[in-house]
């Protein structure tokens, strides 16, 4: 296994982030593997409100634990990024399927190629540990976010990431649950940071251990954060897609009016020519709000971009 020791590499001080919600199966030997692969980088486990002995457990094991009361991955990311200094992030899920042996690989790639991200692809993710409700959702939703967006990722959802300080200190995170990936993939794209992905492993949970993602609930939650995400940094898109449904709706109450009235000469549809008028003002404030609020986002993605670039590469 390559091992990398920061304080042979460029002086980097390494922070590895590991969220958790009742993980004591699985949290010790994950901090321990950590620390064999990464000598002299600081590993905190932010402790979710866990109902069982997480956080003692990692406590022994040797990392640096931390409390999030709030319920949700997104608030203890939000809680994590601001809390902690450091040259480069190592984040991963504290339910062991992601394998620290592969930390060293990433931090190189983020380094020699400076850049603000990398995402540890994860293999043989149609698997996606055992749950074929989950992979299923895993290539539903990639396709979606490339076709509501662009193409840019291949595993949105993995938890495995590199972090530089840039990127980690400009983030403006704003999810509470699993949607978290999402929203830090969105960032990337809209500011056009320069990051890469990179194949990892990716195994079942062990036995006792139980994921916490509820294949229709989160799916769900996941679904809305898209649209909510695209209303935000692609508003014209967003709204044109809308104002072109309100537009066909238009047409399709207005024709039988327009033809009744070039054949008979008179107009006996009233309601649906009512209905055609609504849906074509509708359409129109649709594609105008979409110009204005694509103004504003674009406004706010410089402010973000010069928020990014403002922000030390190192501490």
């Amino acid at each position: 296994m390559k091992v990398f020791d920061v304080s042979e590499t460029k002086q980097q001080s390494v922070a590895v982030l590991l969220p958790c919600y009742n993980e004591e199966v699985t949290i010790a030997q994950l901090v321990a593997d950590f620390k064999e692969a990464l000598p002299g980088a600081d590993i905190y486990v932010y402790d979710n409100a866990s109902s069982d002995k997480t956080a003692e457990r990692a406590k022994e094991a040797g990392a640096i634990v931390r409390h999030e009361r709030r319920r949700g991955k997104g608030n203890v990311i939000r809680r994590m990024f601001s809390d902690i200094d450091a040259d480069v992030y190592v984040m991963a899920d504290g339910d062991g399927t992601y394998a620290a042996k592969d930390a060293p690989a990433l931090i190189e790639q983020l380094n020699d190629h400076s850049l603000a991200m990398v995402v540890g692809r994860r293999a043989n993710i149609t698997e996606d540990a055992g749950r074929k409700g989950h992979a299923l959702g895993n290539r539903v939703f990639n396709a979606t976010f490339r076709w509501m967006f662009e193409p840019g990722f291949s595993d949105i959802f993995s938890g495995y990431r590199v972090f530089s300080r840039r990127f980690v200190k400009s983030f403006p995170a704003l999810s509470a649950g699993f949607e978290t990936e999402t929203e830090i993939s969105v960032h990337a794209l809209t500011l056009k940071l320069p990051v890469e992905e990179q194949e990892v492993s990716y195994s079942t949970r062990p036995e006792g251990s139980e994921s916490k993602l509820s294949t229709f609930k989160d799916g769900l939650r996941i679904l809305k954060s898209f649209f909510i995400l695209m209303k935000e940094v692609r508003p014209l898109q967003f709204f044109s897609i809308l104002g072109g449904i309100s537009l066909l709706f238009s047409l399709y109450f207005g024709l039988p009016v327009v033809f009744e009235y070039f054949t008979t000469g008179i107009v006996t549809l009233i309601p649906r020519w009512i209905a055609c008028i609504g849906m074509l003002v509708l359409a129109l404030m649709m594609f105008v709000c979409g110009i204005i609020l694509d103004s504003i986002a674009r406004f706010r993605t410089e402010q973000k971009l010069i928020a990014y670039l403002a922000t030390a590469k190192s501490s």
